[in-house]
C-alpha cells in the first residue's frame, strides 16, 4: 500500500528559532518530541547521518541531517514498512517558519495491516503533540490538539 502522510504548521517564529529546538531533538533537552507522552526518541550519539535508532517498536536510520532544513530517516522495522519520513523547515517569512512531518512509504503484508488500524493513528497524534510542544515553547497560550477516540482506545489497550 502505498503512504504519504503528511503534517505541516506554521510557527510564529523566525526560522533560527525553531531550528535551535530541532537541534534538541533526541537530546536530554529535547524541546519537540513529546515524551512526556510518547516512548522516547533515541539514537546513540545523537542524531547525525548514519545513526540508527527509533522509538517504541519503530526503528530507522538517519539518512540525511542538517538541521537548518531536513532530517531524513529511512525505516527498518517494521520489516514491512518501505520508505522514508522526514522533518522540513522553511521560512515563511521573517517571523514565521513552516514545518513538516511526511511519510512517504509503502507497506506490505502485515505492515499495511499495521499502519491501517494502529500506527497511523498513533502516528498522526504523536506528530500534533510534537508540533503542539513546539509551538508552546514560543505561546504562553498552550496548544493541545485532542486525541481521537480511537487513539485513546489503542493507548488503554497498549498500556
Amino acid at each position: 500500500m502505498k503512504v504519504l502522510n503528511v503534517h505541516s504548521r506554521i510557527i510564529n517564529q523566525p526560522k533560527s528559532k525553531v531550528v535551535e529546538l530541532v537541534e534538541t531533538l533526541s537530546t536530554e533537552h529535547d524541546a519537540i518530541w513529546p515524551k512526556e507522552k510518547w516512548p522516547k526518541m533515541k539514537f546513540r550519539g545523537g542524531i547525525q547521518e548514519g545513526a540508527k535508532g527509533g522509538h517504541g517498536p519503530i526503528r530507522y536510520s538517519v539518512e540525511k541531517y542538517d538541521p537548518s532544513t531536513i532530517i531524513q530517516f529511512r525505516f527498518s522495522k517494521p520489516e514491512d514498512f518501505h520508505g522514508i519520513h522526514k522533518f522540513e523547515i522553511w521560512d515563511k517569512s521573517k517571523e514565521k517558519t513552516k514545518i513538516a512531518h511526511t511519510i512517504d512509504m509503502t507497506t506490505s503484508g502485515k505492515g499495511t495491516l499495521l499502519w491501517v488500524f494502529g500506527i497511523r493513528s498513533l502516528h498522526n497524534a504523536l506528530i500534533e503533540d510534537a508540533f503542539d510542544k513546539m509551538e508552546n515553547h514560543f505561546s504562553s497560550e498552550k496548544k493541545s490538539t485532542p486525541w481521537n477516540l480511537w487513539v485513546r482506545i489503542l493507548r488503554s489497550v497498549l498500556a
